[in-house]
């Protein structure tokens, strides 16, 4: 089953001409955002994020409310260390594109089949990790929705694929299962990931290891990780009933606490820095992003109108 995704769901990979060094710019037209001022994918303390129009805008973490640079048109985005990760629909029907942009280096456009979902980048910009989501799947009811995860390695130029063609493993024993659905990537190392692995009606925080295309079950009901920059923790969503409420789980004791937001929130949630979590909700004018404590303590405060947060 997960050959034939692949095979319908990743068709080919190719490369074009990029401009920039520092700076990433696209030029405008119907697909892409303005041109002018273009991202500093190497400006630290600034944020991107999608506004009303998908397209990728940049802003200081001082002045969310001023826009100091734009980008292409995406759905999901993230960057890091100059890499900058681009999920978009495209014209045809449950057809995506991941387009990745680097300094010094050539675009890259990789087409999935699906909506898009979820896309990390890994610490040092040589990982790009991807999640595609099939319509018409309920994503509330467990076992009945699809998706597809997915890891490039810049580096080497090594397509991983899907995540269900990795040997699994749950409580110590390998795992196969028809109904194996993975999303939520992020990075822990140039190595070493975490995704979401859900079956049977369960879910599972899977340690995952690109050597030897390795999952390892680590702690169940943990959906959408997202690893701290100090990477001694992450954030993510925990499951009660159709409820999800943000998490933090400590990586080495397993210390567990939640969030001082306590509304339903469907996002892979990103860290602004080690004390603090951005993520998107509605706030009934459309979606924004806000932010609240690392700790569970204070309280959600909002940022800026707009989703998808990607702090550089």
């Amino acid at each position: 089953m997960s050959r034939a995704r692949i095979v319908s769901g990743v068709v080919s990979i190719a490369v074009f001409v990029a401009a920039g060094i520092g700076y990433v710019s696209w030029r405008a037209n119907a697909a892409d955002g303005p041109a002018t001022p273009p991202l500093d994918l190497l400006r630290t303390g600034t944020i991107l994020y999608v506004d009303s129009t998908s397209t990728v805008r940049q802003v200081t973490r001082d002045h969310p409310d001023q826009v100091i640079g734009s980008g292409p048109s995406c759905q999901r985005v993230y960057a890091a260390a100059g890499t900058l990760g681009c999920l978009r629909s495209t014209a045809v029907p449950m057809s995506a594109e991941l387009k990745i942009y680097r300094k010094n280096d050539a675009e890259v456009s990789l087409p999935v089949w699906g909506d898009p979902s979820r896309v990390r980048v890994s610490h040092d910009g040589r990982l790009v990790g991807w999640t595609v989501f099939r319509a018409g799947d309920s994503y509330m009811r467990q076992g009945a929705f699809s998706t597809t995860a997915g890891i490039l390695d810049l580096s080497t130029g090594t397509q991983y694929g899907s995540l269900e063609d990795f040997t699994m493993f749950v409580d110590g024993k390998q795992y196969s299962s028809p109904d194996v659905n993975f999303w939520g990537v992020t990075f822990l190392s140039d190595a070493t990931f975490y995704a979401t692995m859900a079956s049977k009606g369960r879910t599972w925080l899977m340690r995952g290891e690109l050597a030897g295309r390795r999952l390892t079950s680590v702690r169940e009901n943990v959906e959408c990780p997202s690893v701290s920059p100090d990477r001694t923790r992450i954030v993510y969503k925990f499951r009660t009933g159709d409820h999800w409420r943000l998490h933090v789980l400590d990586l080495a004791t397993g210390a567990d606490h939640p969030l001082a937001e306590a509304a339903h929130i469907d996002d892979q949630a990103a860290w602004l820095d080690d004390q603090t979590i951005a993520y998107s909700k509605n706030d009934g004018a459309g979606p924004a992003v806000f932010t609240v404590p690392a700790d569970g303590t204070g309280s959600p405060h909002r940022l800026l109108a707009g989703s998808s947060p990607a702090p550089l």
